[in-house]
């Protein structure tokens, strides 16, 4: 019994909802409620619930209604992809509203449960996304991580852009679990939309107050993402849609002999094919293939393959006044894995993945653009110059990798045991051979910092592994306590370290709980993590022999309440401190002093030599961090079927900083106020209005601290001195000064902070036969109110006709303006 509470839950809306009675009533009663999954809380579309002779089957929520005779009788429920539970329910003399049946995904674990109470299982701060959400939320362009967006502790580094920054972590200490492989590149289209179609997606689970030992190897959250097995009750099904990124098309059945399923999708950008013939230029474009296949070796025995293909490439001429040359990508992604799932007699099961991944991203540009970052102050037209962009990089991850899973049950505990080998192939190749980025405050942003090397080129191979124990203890029917040990070995560093968690969650009240958690968490060093890295570090330095693992621990406790009829709110406080975390080394001091000593500027320029330190590429673990605030969350995602308000709403308060260099400055991502509310409203069966509204504090920036005098290198010994190596002050061509903006050193560093965020994207959705019909029609628009966000200010130089020196404007960029879009979405 104690297991099955592990396991299992049924929970009515309120003790009064399920009653026994003496005798039985002859009129009907109402049953109706929710089937979700156990370990995630996420809807079960598809369950099959029987009370005695009465079925029904769950919606795309999750949700089902029917109505039986009073008494007391089994109910059973059968869900594909999840063990079978039944229970003995007393139906009396009132409606049973707003049950509550979990499920086990993939599990041999069995039970008869006859008690009905609230299922004490989960995870602090975790979050389940269901994909027909993704698919539904404005704004989010069909990407689950513009959906996660939305959520509280989670912020956007960009507009356009996936990358995500969870509760003062940065982006690169994110990691993504498909179907238990780890996925190094999550993104397509430079991040404008994500590797995951959400037509195919089981699942989506986000941790962000920390996630458990079966998962290391980064520090701040954990998004766990399951495919779907295809359709097994038809041979033939499918469906297709259009959005503003691509056009998707799903083809999928059963195995003969329902035997297993199998799934095939393909995905590709559209608008290049009818640009390309205009333009004769290879516009940004993408194109995915994957395939699924599942099949019951035996009772209890599964395996399942699956393979995926995915090529991104642009070749683009551009000459738009502001900019002229040429820019490539070429990025390719290759994903395999085997997967076999059995029984191990009546109480335990195993989980063997065998995987290989290849992802290989080469992005170049040769162009001359429009430099207003540095000017004489004059109002000729060829005052404002250009300056000549001109790089190639190439990053290489290969990832071979075992895993292997035990779980077990005994007694009122559920025990598991596993470990992972990673074989890792990865190259960076940087060459740089124009100018740096003058606005790249931290020397080595890998937007052209002035600390990166004119070639950089490097290489790993290298094999790091981890090993689990965990046990889920259920203490009583209304407490479970989730505690486990992690070894991790860092195939870079040679350290070991051991991460113990700890997470219990308790029911204060028939509706209330009570979450918390703590643990510690490594990251050790690696190419892998760069693709979501905002800095290059040169990992094949002499000085990188002496790094250590990043290390974190996370704590966090919350409280959560059913407030019925599929809502609920949260409130969950956390707090981090980071240790040992990677950061650019400040250059030598003799080789700043050789760099200064370059410049030949009179002493009435003295104060525009550049002297402070820069940050390099070199690696060192001198970096410390600490991150606390608290989330507010409020969702009605899982509302019954015939209400006519859906949605969530999150507010975030919270402050992130780092210590190096000397300082304590504010984290690039530090964001103290964040609100965000997704709606929708049914206006009739065929009819739905839907909004997003984000509102956010700015985020730390690195604002100039004026100007000083451009130095450009006398190679042609224009002073006569017989030195061409030296740094002589920039003139035009009218003997002008020109003059540069001044960010200064690390003692700048996010100083400042962005304006406030705030956009409204809003979508009409039309189903001609209402929700049960094929056909979906959608007019979505983004940023309708077209407010210019600043994803970064800009700071240029303007003639000033009141000085002998330009003055700085600063200007909002890299926003997404307003953007009308449609869409369809057909199945069969």
């Amino acid at each position: 019994m104690f297991l099955a509470l592990a396991l299992f839950g049924i929970t009515p809306a309120s003790p009064a909802s399920a009653r026994t009675v003496g005798a039985q009533q002859t009129a009907e009663r109402r049953v109706t409620g929710l089937v979700l999954n156990v370990e995630t809380k996420a809807p079960i579309a598809g369950a099959t619930i029987t009370i005695g002779a009465e079925k029904a089957t769950t919606d795309r929520d999750g949700r089902f209604s029917l109505s039986v005779l009073p008494g007391r009788m089994v109910a059973e429920v059968t869900a594909t992809g999840y063990f079978p539970v039944s229970t003995t329910l007393d139906v009396g003399d009132r409606d049973i509203l707003d049950a509550q049946f979990s499920l086990v995904p993939n599990a041999p674990f069995s039970a008869s449960v006859e008690v009905v109470g609230t299922p004490v299982s989960g995870t602090p701060a975790a979050m389940a996304v269901a994909p027909s959400q993704v698919l539904r939320t404005p704004g989010a362009l069909d990407n689950v991580f513009r959906t996660l967006q939305t959520l509280p502790g989670i912020s956007a580094t960009e507009e356009f852009g996936s990358r995500v920054a969870v509760r003062g972590g940065s982006p690169d200490q994110n990691l993504t679990v498909m179907d238990g492989v780890e996925i190094h590149d999550p993104y397509r289209l430079f991040g404008l939309t994500s590797a995951f179609n959400p037509e195919t997606i089981q699942r989506f689970d986000l941790a962000t107050g920390g996630f458990s030992v079966k998962h290391g190897d980064r520090l701040s959250s954990l998004l766990v993402v399951e495919n779907r097995g295809g359709d097994r009750d038809r041979r033939l099904a499918g469906s297709a849609s259009l959005s503003i990124t691509d056009a998707n098309v799903v083809l999928e059945g059963a195995l003969p002999h329902q035997r297993g399923s199998w799934l095939v999708t393909g995905r590709r950008t559209y608008y290049d094919l009818v640009a390309g013939r205009v333009t004769n230029q290879q516009f940004p474009r993408f194109a995915d293939l994957q395939a699924k296949a599942v099949w019951d070796v035996a009772p209890g025995r599964t395996l399942s393959v699956f393979g995926l293909r995915s090529r991104e490439k642009a070749a683009l001429s551009i000459d738009d006044g502001g900019a002229r040359g040429d820019f490539q990508d070429d990025t390719r992604n290759d994903l395999g894995w085997a997967r076999f799932d059995g029984a191990i007699g009546v109480a335990a099961q195993s989980h063997t993945i065998v995987s290989y991944s290849n992802s290989t991203s080469g992005f170049g540009v040769n162009a001359a653009v429009e430099d207003r970052s540095a000017r004489p102050n004059s109002p000729a037209a060829d005052a404002v110059g250009t300056t000549d962009v001109v790089f190639e990089r190439q990053l290489d991850v290969r990832d071979t990798a075992l895993r292997q899973e035990l779980a077990w049950a005994r007694g009122v505990h559920v025990v598991e045991a596993g470990a992972e080998l990673h074989r890792l192939s990865t190259g960076l190749n940087f060459v740089i051979k124009g100018a740096r980025n003058p606005t790249a405050a931290n020397g080595s942003s890998v937007q052209g910092g002035a600390g990166l090397p004119d070639l950089l080129i490097s290489s790993q191979r290298l094999t790091r592994g981890g090993t689990w124990l965990l046990d889920r203890w259920q203490l009583s029917t209304r407490a479970s306590v989730e505690a486990g040990l992690r070894l991790d070995r860092s195939g870079f560093t040679g350290d070991t370290n051991l991460s113990p968690r700890v997470s219990a969650l308790m029911s204060i009240a028939p509706r209330t709980r009570l979450r918390g958690a703590v643990g510690r968490y490594t990251q050790g060093p690696g190419y892998e993590k760069l693709a979501q890295s905002d800095y290059v570090l040169d990992l094949t330095n002499a000085s990188a022999g002496r790094l250590r693992s990043e290390r974190a621990t996370l704590s966090s406790v919350g409280v959560e309440r059913d407030l019925g009829r599929g809502s609920i709110v949260r409130l969950e406080s956390y707090y981090k401190r980071f240790s040992d975390l990677l950061i650019g080394r400040l250059e030598l001091e003799a080789v700043r002093l050789a760099r200064v000593a370059r410049y030949d500027f009179p002493a009435s320029l003295a104060s525009s030599v550049p002297i402070d330190p820069i940050i390099t590429t070199v690696p060192t673990n001198d970096g410390r961090g600490r991150a606390y605030g608290f989330d507010l969350f409020v969702s009605r995602a899982s509302a019954p079927a015939d209400a006519r308000v859906r949605g969530w709403a999150s507010y975030t308060w919270g402050k992130a900083d780092r210590e190096a260099y000397g300082r304590r400055y504010a984290f690039e991502y530090d964001r103290r106020h964040a609100f965000s509310a997704v709606g929708g409203y049914r206006l009739s069966e065929r009819w739905e209005l839907a909004s997003t509204v984000r509102v956010a504090s700015g985020f730390p920036r690195t604002p100039p601290l004026g100007l000083r005098v451009d130095g450009v290198e006398d190679t042609n010994d224009v002073d006569g001195d017989g030195i061409t190596t030296e740094v002589l002050p920039r003139r035009d061509s009218s003997g002008l000064l020109v003059y540069a903006i001044n960010l200064g050193g690390v003692s700048n560093l996010n100083t400042g902070r962005l304006p406030m965020f705030a956009r409204v994207d809003l979508r009409t959705t039309w189903r001609p036969r209402g929700a049960s019909g094929r056909w979906e029609f959608y007019l979505e628009v983004i940023n309708v109110l077209n407010r210019k966000n600043a994803g970064t200010l800009d700071p240029q130089l303007e003639y000033d006709p009141t000085s002998d020196r330009p003055r700085i404007v600063e200007k909002r960029d890299r926003s997404i303006p307003r953007l009308p879009t449609i869409g369809i979405r057909v199945k069969w």
